[in-house]
């Protein structure tokens, strides 16, 4: 399964990783990637896109979606949402990929790597940051 989906399971658990461990360089993070993307560059450069975006804006997104996250900070979420969120909100506001597209992407890790209450929650900070993101 070297998918656009796969890519982003991947980026997810570099992320998840990050966010506790943060001292894998990019090179090594870049040759996990390819090792699971069975050496398809266009799917290792995607997923390496992600990642290194998703990293480098950070604080940007971390932002972003504390604002949109009522009642919720970024410490109390769990990890796995913290960087569902994280990697949903680059796609929105930094990637190509159509905002639908990216909520709908982040939906699908939340209700495979959260808990039952993941996919709503998910759904709704990113369609709240969908909708700021085209009327801004």
């Amino acid at each position: 399964m070297a998918t656009r989906r796969r890519a982003r399971e991947i980026v997810l658990q570099l992320l998840y990783e990050a966010d506790l461990n943060p001292h894998r360089d990019a090179a090594s993070a870049r040759a996990f990637i390819r090792s699971r993307m069975q050496g398809r560059k266009a799917l290792t450069e995607f997923g390496d896109g992600l990642l290194q975006g998703t990293l480098q804006n950070r604080v940007a997104l971390d932002s972003r979606i504390s604002k949109l996250a009522t009642h919720w900070s970024l410490s109390r979420m769990a990890v796995t949402d913290r960087n569902v969120l994280r990697l949903g909100a680059y796609e929105i506001v930094f990637g190509d990929t159509p905002g639908r597209v990216a909520v709908n992407e982040a939906v699908v890790l939340a209700k495979r790597y959260g808990d039952r209450n993941s996919p709503r929650f998910v759904n709704g900070v990113l369609d709240r940051l969908m909708r700021d993101q085209a009327a801004g």
